[in-house]
């Protein structure tokens, strides 16, 4: 057997990858054979092989303080700058959550900055008081730089504020954050964020307390190829640390860089979209990520006809419809889609949409609006 054969052999079969092995998925594998093992992979995964999942949630940020000094960030603002700064009020939680579960969602995807005042205390009265008014709806909140930021702050372990978080009503942790897990890009593009060891702690902690989570890549900035797939496994690698029987990651959801006038477009780093290049990235972590179920198609930032590509090289879910997202759209990517639209672009591509929570468990779609 020749060694490309053997390569994708092993791929197909799901056994681990080596590096130079990932590398080589990465560097010379002919696109169309990746995409086609990468789907017959995808096939044999999910329980349903015409099926792919979607998801109704709602994006609020908690706030838009941040220090963390993200070039990529449209969004933020510093803590001096008062005219700009918010923090969501309980009032406007009411009219958002009400108005998604007349859209027939579930979730809130809450996320916030590195604000440097608010404390354990802040986000435990928070989780709980929403939890209080709707107890139906999960929380899928912060992300592993805020839990680390949080803890840091509060003058407590990663751990304990995991746990509290839970106890007020934490439901999963997003992969948010992530961006490239390498300290010098980190330095580079996000230089008071917490670490790339930090965010590979607090999911190993969120695993050992089995906490459902989820993983991210952000790319096409500074980063080289080979940091892409160094990223793949050290997420694959952490998954395999996870105990048996726990939710580790459930999801990886890579996308693009968008750089409408961020900071790094001023330093002269320009987002470049290729779909040939989405597509190779969403093969090679189905590939690589040999422990994660399911890869999501980031159609927020590479646009339907892309997305629809990636759900025939090894994606499996479309994401949500994101009622309210404010970061990414503040740096360029400019694509909707409401319920009917990505079912619609689902079904275009030769698959049944089914609607999803957070766990993958299926769903009926159902509004308020059409009762």
């Amino acid at each position: 057997m020749s060694r490309q054969n053997e390569i994708f052999a092993k791929a197909r079969d799901r056994v681990a990858l080596s590096r130079e092995e990932a590398y080589w998925l990465w560097e010379e594998a002919p696109l169309e054979r990746l995409a086609l093992t990468a789907d017959e992979v995808r096939r044999e995964v999910v329980p349903d092989k015409n099926m792919v999942t979607w998801q109704i949630d709602r994006n609020v940020n908690i706030t838009n303080v941040c220090i963390s000094g993200c070039k990529f960030c449209n969004f933020h603002c510093k803590p001096h700058q008062t005219e700009r700064a918010f923090i969501t009020t309980i009032d406007e939680y009411r009219q958002k959550i009400d108005r998604m579960l007349e859209l027939g969602g579930d979730q809130l995807l809450l996320q916030g900055g590195l604000h440097p005042r608010l404390g354990i205390e802040f986000y435990e009265e928070l989780f709980s008081t929403l939890k209080e008014l709707y107890p139906q709806v999960r929380l899928h909140a912060l992300g592993a730089p805020e839990v680390a930021h949080i803890a840091k702050i509060s003058n407590i372990s990663p751990r304990e504020a995991l746990q509290r978080l839970v106890v007020a009503g934490l439901d999963s942790l997003p992969g948010a954050g992530a961006e490239i897990l390498n300290e010098d890009v980190r330095r580079a593009i996000s230089p008071a964020k917490p670490s790339a060891r930090e965010w590979l702690d607090v999911m190993h902690e969120a695993h050992l307390m089995n906490l459902p989570t989820s993983a991210t890549m952000m790319y096409g900035h500074i980063e080289s190829p080979s940091q892409r797939v160094d990223h793949l496994l050290a997420i694959r690698d952490l998954q395999a640390e996870c105990p048996t029987g726990n939710w580790g990651f459930i999801a990886f959801i890579p996308w693009i860089f968008r750089s409408t006038g961020t900071r790094l477009e001023q330093e002269g780093v320009k987002s470049h979209f290729s779909p040939l290049e989405y597509i190779r990235i969403i093969a090679v972590s189905r590939l690589i990520l040999n422990n994660i179920n399911n890869i999501q198609a980031s159609w927020l930032t590479v646009g339907k006809s892309t997305a629809q590509l990636a759900l025939h090289s090894g994606a499996n879910d479309m994401g949500s419809i994101m009622i309210e997202e404010n970061v990414v759209s503040s740096a360029g990517a400019h694509n909707e889609f409401d319920a009917e639209g990505i079912q619609k672009a689902i079904r275009e591509a030769g698959f049944t949409p089914q609607l999803r929570d957070q766990l993958y468990r299926k769903r009926e779609y159902r509004t308020k609006l059409n009762e």
